[in-house]
């Protein structure tokens, strides 16, 4: 008989989360009343965190098909062939409600999660990365969000007076994050290897971390989350379970924050790096005698997510006892038990009469391994403790058919801010160097240094391309000729602004970034980071930005092989910028072909590679009136017309928020078979060793992209010991461009499908043949000199300063400001 320890009534429902049809829904799924312990567990898989039950209907859009998909959405992670019988598998997932409750946990957290969904499909993890945004960390830096007070129809500007306690307590969030990122990867023993940090006033209330992991196997040696066999045993493994988490995944990360959400640190699981690397080596180990026959983690809702997925997806039964599940806590209810999200769990089932082998691995490595109960054939989750039934849920029901909305959707009203957008100077004899260095020391282009130094990015000797060092981190296979490129992206202000070509413009980003190591991308992962789906506006953010992914990853041949939505990033009616976090994967098939950022040698030439910049047709039968063969930007005699849409494209650069407090226009619109030619040119260049280092143009245009490039070199000169013969030994760049278009936009303005790339001057002759071939336009703009970073347009000097003040502006400024220098 169902124990119903608290009577269940609509009311209690509702403080679950669940609303009166979907309670409804249970009552007829049950055929009677649910025990409180059953109404937990309805109530964390029908939550919006595990269910989808608003994305899933738009979520089907997205390419998922590929050549070299292994496994797609639905399992623990995505899996890809690289070749020879090694597979990837790689995924990226959010933590960022607790972090903000509690940074440094919810952080360490995140991490452990990740990892634990690539090694439960039977991979070695050899990598993290991070996407991380938070709200400003410097004065006079901060412009309004959505719902900040301004409306969304309005255009953003500065604040006026700013707030020195939110900037003190964004740097404590983020402060936190970082060493729980640290503090988690580094004891584990996995590489942090990259990732990308963004700044707006939107994250104040509510910062996004998401988290990227990566791992190799062999294709016969993958796992999946499939229960099967009749009578199998269930075993648990790892971690006892306590009261941390319970309703993380329901009332935490399914809801908006409210100012009762800082009262929610109990929430917030605690993580133990040591004890995940001893779960990620006994599983590996068991996995290896054959008598493992499915593996889940226990992650989101913990033990009640692990059992009936796993059943679900079989087309099986699980039936568990909870007095034999290991706990730290006396007392715990089967409330408490099925919801808690101790972290470092797992859930196996072996086969049956093959138990021994199974725990006699856990044992050794000093793990509680517990048969807790078996497979069945009736389909039924079923939930014992002290011999009565406290659950009883058909399985199937509970893990896939919860509710699926198709939320309203409404476009927001339009930016009235056709006469707010940055307006170009007409003063020929600007000089923009000093505008360039607060640029360099812009949270958002400065280096991340501070950040990077406090991970571990090269334990497991896989690590050839780090952060700091490349567009895109690149990892040796071992066993293998082949590396693995990883990178992440997104402007979420852009995506803002226009959420359609926002979201292309995170695809083509973060594959130009792989390109740029010399990879070709195959695959595709995401976070995707919004408001609340029950305001129209949202949905329809959301809806665009699908449609966004779906036709830039079909044009990149980059398929979706898994990931995560994270909605309800709310505070107090105030929402996060739209924020999906694109991932992609590369492969190199040689690894020794690996490309950098950095110069490499004095006099080098450098080349800006532009996919929109030649056109097959056009390049047969050039016009005159278009293009102007001499300008860096393709040469653009812009009409009246062509002008104000370039003013309303730089309004929404980094250049335009930083040095005029301007957030407005629209993003550059996406080329995709630009991107797709420029891709084909790198791969190519790569492949041939025909340049020495690849860098793509993003924020802060050519001019932060050339600077990057400076900067890099002069670091691989400090860690190979070298220096040159002249000046102070400092890589700098002489560069010219010419052009119709204004300087700032041809300096600082980031419209996509670019690269700038370096060679010996002997290899420039196979550089330009080889963009020909691909239709890419490979323009001889300048060389890489010592000592001085120079740009001259049309003649004139328009920055112009020594390299080393220009490096200290870029490689402190984030030190400097959470100091709160």
């Amino acid at each position: 008989m169902i124990d119903t320890e608290i009577r269940v009534t609509p009311e209690i429902a509702a403080e679950h989360g669940l609303s009166a049809e979907e309670y409804a829904r249970i009552l007829k799924i049950l055929g009677r009343e649910p025990s409180y312990t059953e109404l937990g567990i309805f109530s964390v898989m029908w939550s919006e965190h595990c269910s989808y039950k608003s994305s899933k209907v738009h979520l089907k859009r997205l390419p998922i098909r590929g050549t070299r998909v292994v496994q797609g959405p639905g399992e623990n992670a995505g899996v890809v062939d690289i070749g020879d019988g090694w597979v990837a598998a790689f995924k990226m997932e959010s933590h960022n409600h607790p972090s903000f409750v509690e940074p440094f946990q919810g952080a360490a957290t995140g991490v452990g999660g990740i990892l634990r969904d690539i090694f439960t499909m039977g991979a070695r993890p050899i990598a993290v990365m991070d996407s991380l945004r938070f709200g400003e960390i410097t004065k006079g830096s901060g412009v309004g969000g959505q719902g900040s007070g301004e409306k969304r129809g309005e255009i953003l500007r500065f604040a006026q007076d700013d707030n020195q306690a939110e900037i003190a307590r964004n740097r404590r969030i983020l402060s936190g994050v970082i060493g729980g990122i640290a503090h988690y990867g580094n004891c584990f023993g996995v590489p942090t290897v990259g990732g990308e940090v963004h700044f707006e006033s939107c994250y104040a209330g509510n910062p996004l971390v998401n988290v990227l992991a990566l791992g190799v196997a062999k294709r016969e040696e993958l796992f999946f989350a499939k229960a099967r066999g009749t009578g199998n045993p269930v075993i648990y493994v790892g971690a006892k379970t306590g009261k941390d988490g319970i309703h993380g995944a329901s009332l935490l990360a399914s809801a908006e924050f409210s100012e009762e959400s800082q009262q929610k640190r109990p929430n917030v699981q605690v993580g133990d790096p040591f004890m995940e690397k001893l779960l990620l080596e006994a599983c590996l180990e068991a996995m290896r005698t054959g008598a493992v026959v499915a593996i889940q983690d226990m992650g989101a809702a913990g033990l009640t997510c692990s059992t009936c997925e796993m059943g679900s997806r079989g087309g099986t039964g699980i039936e568990i006892e909870l007095d034999k599940v290991p706990q730290r806590e006396t007392g715990m209810t089967p409330y408490e038990i099925m919801l808690s999200e101790s972290q470092e769990r797992m859930l196996l089932v072996a086969e049956r009469g093959r138990e021994a082998e199974v725990l006699a691995v856990f044992s050794k490595w000093g793990l509680d391994a517990v048969a807790i109960g078996a497979v069945t054939g009736d389909g039924l989750l079923r939930v014992r403790q002290h011999g009565a039934v406290v659950a009883e849920i058909p399985a199937h029901p509970l893990a896939e058919e919860g509710p699926v909305y198709q939320r309203p959707m409404r476009r927001p009203e339009p930016r009235s801010d056709d006469g707010e957008i940055l307006r170009f100077a007409q003063d020929d004899t600007l000089d923009l160097t000093e505008n360039f260095m607060a640029l360099l020391s812009s949270p958002a282009i400065a280096s991340k240094r501070w950040i990077f130094e406090q991970y571990d990015h090269s334990v497991r000797t896989n690590t050839m391309v780090g952060p700091g060092a490349g567009d895109a981190a690149v990892m040796r296979v071992k066993e293998t000729p082949r590396a693995l490129a990883l990178a992440t992206d997104c402007n979420a202000r852009w995506c803002w602004l226009n959420p359609r070509e926002g979201a292309k413009a995170a695809v083509a980003e973060a594959a130009r970034n792989v390109a740029c190591s010399g990879a070709r991308p195959i695959a595709a992962t995401n976070c995707l980071n919004f408001g609340n789906p029950e305001k129209p506006e949202t949905m329809w953010q959301f809806s665009e930005t699908i449609d966004g992914i779906a036709e830039a990853c079909a044009a990149l041949d980059t398929p979706i092989t898994g990931g995560n939505v994270s909605f309800y990033n709310e505070t107090l009616g105030k929402s996060v910028f739209p924020t999906p976090t694109i991932g992609i994967l590369g492969i190199l098939e040689d690894a020794s072909k690996a490309l950098g950022m950095g110069f490499a040698a004095e006099g080098d030439v450098i080349v800006l590679l532009d996919g929109a910049g030649v056109i097959l047709s056009e390049a047969k039968n050039p016009s005159s009136e278009q293009r102007d063969p001499s300008s860096a930007s393709g040469g653009l005699r812009m009409t009246i017309e062509e002008q104000f849409a370039v003013q309303r494209e730089f309004s929404s650069s980094e250049y335009a928020k930083r040095i005029h407090g301007i957030v407005a226009g629209m993003p550059p619109t996406v080329d995709l078979a630009a991107e797709k030619r420029l891709i084909e040119c790198l791969v190519g260049l790569a492949g041939e060793r025909a340049v020495k280092s690849a860098h793509d143009v993003s924020d802060g245009g050519i001019a932060v992209t050339i600077a990057e490039c400076c900067f890099a070199g002069n670091q691989n000169l400090h860690r190979r010991g070298t220096e040159n013969t002249e000046g102070n030994g400092e890589l700098g760049a002489q560069v010219r461009l010419e052009g119709q278009v204004p300087v700032a936009w041809e300096l600082f303005g980031e419209r996509g499908a670019r690269a700038v790339v370096s060679c010996a001057p002997t290899s420039l002759a196979r550089v330009e043949a080889i963009a020909r071939e691909c239709g890419v336009r490979a323009q001889n703009i300048g060389r890489v000199s010592t000592g001085e970073f120079r740009i001259e347009h049309n003649g004139r000097a328009v920055i112009a300063a020594g390299v080393a003040p220009l490096r200290d502006a870029w490689a402190n400024s984030l030190e400097h400001a959470l100091k709160g220098e």
